[in-house]
């Protein structure tokens, strides 16, 4: 184990979730035990509620507390609980920060979003650029809200010497991830549409936007690493892009699902649906100078092994 570990209680909010389980396992590589790690489920724990997270923090001890939970789906989620993913994001952030300043938390580490950034960052995305314009209308709520978090940590490190650390994921995929239609993003969603579409005998899938849209992504397991190895060598104010360093477009995208699940039939695009932000890709040159992260899941590998999950979790619910 490295020693940074040694007799540390870690909470880890969205433990129970798609990143939240890569990052368990990881943790447990590292030398971390099982005994160490607390993760609030939110039937017990609500999040968003002062008194849940006072709660959370006197039951559970925390040395160190990874915030990774969060409310947040695919483009039309987005569109749809406008207002509910500003308040709870920021609901969450802001209580969990300031009941870790009055406790004296010896690290606090913020996951945020690539929907932090301006509609028309310059690609590569470099941390410096988050503040060069408004976010992309569709997820710009939401965006904002964990944005906000990096500022609330500023301050509490200047104010209060917080050690607060805030690090910047782009798209996640792997197995495990969320699946269901009405909040999922774009690569399980479009897994989902193929294999589908081939269980059920169809020869076409429809898919929203005009394709032209980029994007970035990385997958689970290596963003977990990112993560681990910030918290443990990172101690700065600077927010740092946890990414792959490549992007592909979404039309792109399509084709290479289609053709690693094997489906054959047409792609419709409906125009008159929005593409979100033009382009994702990062500049992910801090995280490798700051912490030694570099993203090693090669792309098609990665959906392979993606697609094989949720191929397995079907056939387990039938």
């Amino acid at each position: 184990m490295n020693s940074f570990w040694e007799n540390k209680q870690i909470v880890i909010t969205g433990g129970a979730g798609f990143l939240g389980q890569h990052l368990q396992k990881c943790l447990q590589v590292h030398g971390v035990s099982k005994e160490q790690l607390c993760i609030p489920h939110i039937e017990n724990y609500d999040l968003t509620k002062e008194a849940d997270c006072l709660r959370m923090y006197e039951d559970m001890r925390p040395d160190i507390v990874i915030h990774l939970a969060a409310e947040v789906g695919g483009i039309g989620a987005n569109q749809e609980n406008p207002g509910r993913y500003f308040y709870a994001n920021m609901a969450m952030g802001l209580h969990l920060i300031e009941q870790a300043r009055i406790r004296g938390l010896e690290k606090f580490v913020q996951v945020g979003t690539i929907c932090a950034y301006p509609k028309f960052t310059p690609v590569p995305f470099k941390e410096e650029d988050l503040w060069s314009g408004y976010p992309e209308e569709t997820n710009a709520p939401y965006g904002i809200a964990k944005k906000a978090l990096l500022v609330m940590l500023q301050a509490y490190r200047q104010q209060y010497g917080l050690n607060g650390i805030y690090l910047l994921p782009v798209n996640l995929y792997g197995p495990g991830d969320n699946f269901n239609p009405a909040s999922s993003h774009v690569i399980p969603a479009l897994i989902k549409k193929c294999v589908d579409a081939i269980d059920a005998g169809q020869d076409f899938i429809e898919c929203w936007g005009s394709g032209s849209a980029s994007r970035e992504f990385i997958y689970a397991a290596d963003a977990a690493e990112g993560i681990v190895l910030a918290t443990e060598q990172y101690d700065g104010d600077e927010p740092v892009n946890i990414g792959a360093g490549f992007e592909i477009t979404i039309k792109d995208l399509v084709e290479k699902i289609a053709t690693l699940t094997g489906f054959k039939g047409k792609i419709r695009w409906d125009a008159s649906k929005p593409d979100g932000q033009p382009r994702r890709c990062l500049d992910v040159s801090r995280a490798k100078a700051y912490f030694g992260f570099e993203a090693k899941t090669d792309f098609d590998t990665g959906l392979k092994a993606t697609i094989e999950w949720y191929r397995r979790d079907t056939n387990k619910q039938l």
